[in-house]
């Protein structure tokens, strides 16, 4: 499974998720994340309007993109977050690490 990545500029990219990120698409996550960041971009809008599964390993996969933008001054943001990520975004307290926005509009325009 790959992901659709939609480029707003040289530094910022928007990742549509898809139904699932989990153990068995993290790796694919972490290749497409990858590429990207050796091309120079340091902002992902990971959008997950779509996604209904979101489990350890994916979450994982989030925390390994982080990790890996992050001294550059990079940023991870959950927008159109969906009930399901909602739900794990709460137990897991992630929301202390990655902004959250209602909608991949209001991303673009807080990381413009």
């Amino acid at each position: 499974m790959s992901f659709d990545v939609e480029s707003l500029s040289s530094e910022t990219v928007v990742v549509h998720m898809g139904e699932a990120l989990d153990f068995r698409n993290a790796d694919s996550f972490k290749s497409t994340f990858q590429a990207h960041v050796e091309d120079g971009v340091r902002n992902f809008i990971l959008d997950f309007s779509e996604t209904e599964v979101l489990d350890s390993t994916g979450l994982g996969s989030i925390f390994s993109l982080y990790r890996e933008i992050s001294p550059d001054d990079g940023k991870v943001a959950f927008a159109d977050v969906s009930r399901p990520v909602q739900v794990v975004v709460q137990l897991t307290r992630t929301y202390k690490v990655f902004r959250q926005f209602p909608s991949v509009q209001a991303a673009k325009e807080a990381l413009a």
